[in-house]
């Protein structure tokens, strides 16, 4: 009942119902819910903080910006479907100044993005010249998963969320990690612009994914792995997290000399073999399913899937 209590409360008041229907858009920073709702960024803090004391929503710090989402749970789903069927479709004039003004706050994204990519563009260029072409390396991702339905989505490392522009609408959730909050920001944006509000994001570690054991069933790592100091233990704990039979599909460059990259671009590894890969996935308790290999410039790119071990497995291995 004091559960109940604290979230009725916290609803009975006409700005924290304006949070919590923007939040139900999409998940936005403090500062961007002070731009729209026109309040300063102490008062909206106050009402956030009481949000999420209640449990209605949580709050998430990536470098200096907090970000504001709703919880997940059956009393909050509850509390959502009871504010939609009060509502009835009605929108007045609150709803749609705060329409139009989180208008402007995708705008102010995207602008964000576009100047970030202007920028860098020089350096992205420049490695994606030595491999095949980005589409066609998409194109094999998409021809090795298939059609089989995606309950739960992780992509490890998402940086500007390309993989959940791809994968995340086939999935009934998605989830984007990675450790930089200015990827994130970019993320953000992208996926706001091409209406994908819905895809979490989450500032973490790939050596520690903020989701429970057995959550997913797949999990996608995209020319990340060579920035990693550990790869066996990213694989281990991307296998964590997914069920039995769950799949893991990574891609990343074959062995290559480009030691220029090790220096000027942060590779930790110069690509990586089958063997290696394999040894790893047995490691991590994955079985091999699929590979690929993507020629077409200096660098190849290779693409490995795993599927989670599951109890069949197992007999048939004691056999």
């Amino acid at each position: 009942m004091a559960d109940a209590l604290d979230l009725f409360r916290a609803l009975a008041d006409p700005t924290r119902l304006r949070i919590v229907a923007l939040l139900r858009r999409m998940e936005l920073s403090v500062g961007e819910l002070a731009q729209v709702l026109g309040q300063s960024q102490p008062r909206v803090s106050r009402h956030v903080k009481i949000l999420c004391d209640a449990a209605l929503a949580e709050r998430r710090k990536e470098g200096s910006w907090v970000f504001v989402a709703i919880q997940s749970g059956a009393a909050v789903e509850a509390a959502l479907a009871t504010i939609d069927g009060w509502d009835a479709g009605k929108e007045d004039h609150w709803t749609r100044a705060d329409t139009a003004r989180l208008a402007a706050v995708r705008a102010d994204r995207a602008a964000a993005a576009a100047h970030w990519f202007e920028v860098n563009a020089g350096q992205w260029d420049a490695i994606r010249s030595l491999h095949i072409a980005e589409s066609e390396v998409e194109a094999a991702m998409a021809a090795v998963l298939g059609d089989l339905p995606v309950r739960r989505l992780v992509d490890i490392g998402t940086g500007t969320g390309r993989m959940l522009e791809l994968f995340a609408p086939r999935a009934d959730a998605a989830i984007g990690i990675d450790r930089s909050s200015e990827m994130l920001r970019l993320a953000r944006a992208k996926l706001s612009e091409r209406g994908l509000d819905k895809a979490e994001l989450r500032q973490a570690d790939l050596y520690a994914l903020p989701i429970e054991d057995g959550a997913a069933d797949l999990a996608i790592i995209h020319h990340v792995l060579h920035f990693a100091q550990a790869p066996d233990a990213a694989i281990a704990e991307a296998t964590r997290v997914l069920g039995e039979g769950g799949r893991l599909l990574i891609a990343d460059f074959a062995p290559h000399e480009r030691e220029e990259l090790r220096s000027q671009d942060a590779h930790a590894r110069l690509g990586f073999s089958d063997e290696q890969m394999l040894g790893w996935f047995a490691g991590a308790g994955l079985v091999p399913v699929r590979s690929e290999t993507l020629e077409g410039g200096e660098l190849t790119v290779k693409l490995w899937l795993g599927r989670k071990a599951d109890t069949t497995d197992m007999k048939v291995k004691a056999a």
